[in-house]
């Protein structure tokens, strides 16, 4: 990062000495959406602001996306939801041989600006440039890189920006899914954490947190004067960058939700084993208990603490929490002892309760809940049902 640190210092230098020189007629903008990449944080594309100055040949490119993961606390940061984000600039040429190495696309829409609306445009990118303005708190469904450009643009602009209105009622989790289906472990991790919240019917400019969803709106956006004078907010759409097509690296053979239902059936292959050898696969108990508290905390930790977007209405909080880890050395004692436990009980309504109502709740799970809530279920109502023979034995005995 820091070369790109020089380069922003660089630059804010040269371009805030020249800034009153610069003719909005010489001035092209354009909006820049790019397709996803193979890591995590690209699995969306991204979203920059071109300004290309003819009379000078100066060409830029503005990009809110910018982060270094060596910020002090960064990981800790994220997951509170307090990370902080930070706009760039760097030329085009270097921009598109990055995203060209990388192998994606870069779409232009060279938006149908006024000379004033440009040079207002370029002033407000200038003044997000200083270093009092250059951060701010990233938020990824309400403001990212994609929707900051949109405010910018925006915020330049004399008049309204009237977007198209969506045939189609959308979540925010069923456009992350369309960006993650070929990343089903990535998809899981997106869904174990976001809750209800990401399940309900979102706006079209709510839509515009996601790149491509921002081209296809600014496409059909007009610009509306006080006067009720209408123009395009596009002028003209063309690909500045000819990617050959990221390549999806085959990843582990089995989805989630597959190898999930696998586990089932091997525990409960194993608890019969259990119950026909009147044995305790104490062992068995130790590794569920201690996977599901351990994704237990992290959920229990982003539903109170963080202040991510969503994460706070998380049903399947009732299924991973931290009570497994906290009761495990308990529970796996008295299997062990074959001593009875209550934790057994209270286990098995709750899930019992969960598994019958989750229809009910307005939130989709991810592919592992139900899976991972019937082998909880099943190892506790194994237990309950080996109490009762127990104590049957005893009124027979007696």
């Amino acid at each position: 990062m820091k070369h790109v640190r020089f380069l922003l210092l660089y630059t804010l230098l040269y371009i805030c000495g020249n800034v009153r020189a610069v003719p909005g007629d010489s001035l092209e903008v354009g909006l820049l959406t790019c397709e996803p990449g193979t890591e995590v944080y690209a699995l969306y594309g991204h979203t920059g602001i071109r300004i290309c100055n003819y009379a000078t040949g100066e060409d830029w490119v503005f990009n809110y996306g910018m982060f270094s993961f060596r910020q002090p606390y960064f990981i800790w940061r994220f997951a509170l939801g307090e990370c902080d984000y930070q706009i760039g600039v760097e030329s085009f040429s270097r921009f598109a041989r990055e995203y060209a190495a990388r192998g994606s696309s870069v779409y232009q829409q060279t938006l149908n600006l006024t000379a004033a609306e440009k040079r207002r445009l370029w002033a407000l990118l200038l003044e997000n440039m200083r270093p009092e303005n250059r951060e701010y708190r990233y938020n990824y469904f309400y403001d990212n890189c994609t929707t900051r450009a949109r405010d910018r643009i925006e915020d330049a602009i004399e008049g309204e920006v009237v977007y198209p209105e969506s045939d189609t009622v959308r979540s925010y989790r069923e456009i992350v899914h369309q960006y993650t289906a070929h990343y089903p472990w990535a998809e899981l991790g997106n869904d174990l954490c976001l809750g209800a919240e990401a399940d309900r019917a979102i706006t079209e400019r709510e839509e515009m947190f996601a790149p491509f969803y921002m081209l296809r709106y600014a496409d059909g956006a007009v610009i509306r004067d006080a006067s009720g004078n209408e123009r395009p907010l596009v002028s003209g759409k063309y690909k500045v960058v000819e990617g050959r097509g990221v390549m999806v690296s085959e990843g582990f053979p089995l989805s989630p939700g597959e190898c999930a239902w696998g586990l089932f059936a091997l525990v409960a292959l194993l608890t019969l084993a259990e119950r026909w050898r009147r044995a305790c696969f104490w062992w068995l108990d130790l590794v569920l208990m201690t996977c599901v508290g351990v994704m237990g905390v992290v959920l229990t930790f982003l539903f109170f603490f963080s202040v991510h977007p969503t994460v706070g209405s998380n049903w399947q909080i009732w299924v991973f929490n931290p009570i497994p880890l906290v009761a495990m050395p308990w529970v796996v004692w008295c299997g062990f002892k074959r001593r009875k436990t209550r934790y057994h009980v209270f286990n098995a309504v709750v899930l019992m309760f969960f598994i019958l109502f989750s229809a009910l709740i307005p939130q989709d799970f991810c592919a592992v809940v139900v899976p991972l809530a019937l082998v909880l279920l099943l190892r506790s109502c194994s237990y309950v049902a080996s109490y009762r023979k127990s104590f049957d034995r005893k009124e027979n005995a007696s």
